[in-house]
C-alpha cells in the first residue's frame, strides 16, 4: 500500500507536519525544550468540493496553506527568544487582548502578504521587460525577457534572504523537513542518522512550485497579448490564478513521475532551486523534526 502523503512547512527554530487533517509543530525553546503546538485541520465540505476540481484546487490548497501556516509560525515566532520563564506572561498577554481579533488579523495580514508579493513578482519583470520592448519587439521575445527577469528576481531574492542568520536557520528547518519525510517515504527508522543520510530535496516542495509558476507563465503568456501595455498589465493580473492552479497541477504530476526514468528530469529545475531554500541542518535541527513528525503519527 502507498504510504499516507505528508506535508510541512519550517518554522521560526522547528518544524511543523500535517496530515490531511491534523496539524503539529514542534520549536526547540532556549532553554533546550521542545514544545509542541497541535491543531485539527476542519474538514469543510464545500472547501473538499473545490479542492476535487483541477486548477482552481491549487488556489484553494495555497490559500489554506497560508492561514494554517501562519497560525504555527505565529505560535514559534511567540516562543522565539522569550524564556519558557514567560510563558504565564505569554497567555496573560493573548489573554488581555481579543484573540479573535488577532488571529483573524494574522490570515488577513498573511493572506495579503502572499498577494502583494505575488503581484509584485508578476508586475515588476513585466515593466522591466517593457523598458526593452525598442530592442526586443517581438511577442516571444517580450515574454522570454519578461520570464528571465522573472526568474533572476526570484533567485536574486532567495539568495540575499538566505544570507541572514535567521533565514539561514529557517532554510535549515526547511531542510531538515524534507529529509524526514524522505527518511518516512523511503521506509527507514526515523533516527537522528539514518534522517541526515537522506536528501534535503523533495518533489512536493513548495520552493518548486515557485518556480514552476515562472515556467507554466511562460507558457500562457504567449497565448495572450503584450500590447498595448496596459492589457498586458491586466492580463497578467487576471491570470496569477491560472498559472497558481497550472503550477500546482505540474507539481503534483512531477511527483508522480518521479520514479519513472524519463519523466522524472521535468521536477528537476524545482529540485535545483531548493539547493537554495534548503540547507544541511545540524543533529539538534533534525530531532525536532523527528519529534514533529513522530508526534503527527501518534495522532493519525
Amino acid at each position: 500500500m502507498d504510504k499516507p502523503k505528508f506535508g510541512g512547512q519550517a518554522v521560526i527554530e522547528g518544524v511543523m507536519f500535517q496530515s490531511k487533517d491534523k496539524m503539529v509543530t514542534a520549536i526547540r525553546r532556549s532553554n533546550d525544550d521542545i514544545e509542541y503546538f497541535e491543531m485539527d485541520r476542519p474538514e469543510k465540505a464545500w472547501v473538499q468540493k473545490l479542492k476535487k476540481i483541477p486548477i482552481l484546487r491549487g488556489n484553494v490548497a495555497i490559500i489554506e496553506s497560508s492561514i494554517y501556516g501562519m497560525k504555527h509560525m505565529e505560535f514559534a515566532t511567540d516562543r522565539y527568544e522569550r524564556d519558557p520563564a514567560d510563558d504565564v506572561k505569554i497567555e496573560q498577554e493573548k489573554q488581555d487582548a481579543n484573540t479573535a481579533r488577532i488571529v483573524m488579523s494574522t490570515i488577513i495580514v498573511g493572506i495579503l502578504s502572499f498577494l502583494v508579493g505575488k503581484f509584485l513578482f508578476t508586475l515588476i519583470p513585466v515593466f522591466i521587460a517593457e523598458v526593452f520592448s525598442g530592442v526586443v519587439t517581438s511577442h516571444v521575445g517580450q515574454v522570454f525577457l519578461e520570464s528571465v527577469f522573472k526568474l533572476i528576481l526570484l533567485l536574486v531574492y532567495i539568495y540575499a534572504i538566505s544570507m541572514t542568520p535567521m533565514i539561514k536557520r529557517l532554510f535549515q528547518y526547511h531542510g531538515a523537513e524534507h529529509k524526514v519525510i524522505n527518511t518516512f517515504e523511503n521506509g527507514d527508522e526515523l533516527t537522528v542518522g539514518n534522517v541526515q543520510k537522506h536528501s534535503r530535496l523533495h518533489y512536493r516542495c513548495g520552493s518548486s512550485f515557485i518556480l514552476f509558476t515562472v515556467l507554466v507563465g511562460f507558457v500562457v503568456y504567449m497565448f495572450v497579448p503584450v500590447d498595448p501595455f496596459y492589457v498586458r498589465i491586466l492580463n497578467r493580473i487576471a491570470l496569477i490564478p491560472v498559472v497558481i492552479g497550472l503550477s500546482f497541477e505540474f507539481l503534483q504530476f512531477t511527483n508522480k513521475v518521479r520514479n519513472v526514468p524519463v519523466l522524472k528530469w521535468l521536477g528537476i529545475p524545482g529540485l535545483m532551486l531548493q539547493l537554495l531554500t534548503t540547507k544541511q541542518p545540524d543533529g539538534h535541527q533534525v530531532e525536532v523534526a523527528i519529534k514533529s513528525f513522530n508526534k503527527l503519527l501518534r495522532s493519525v
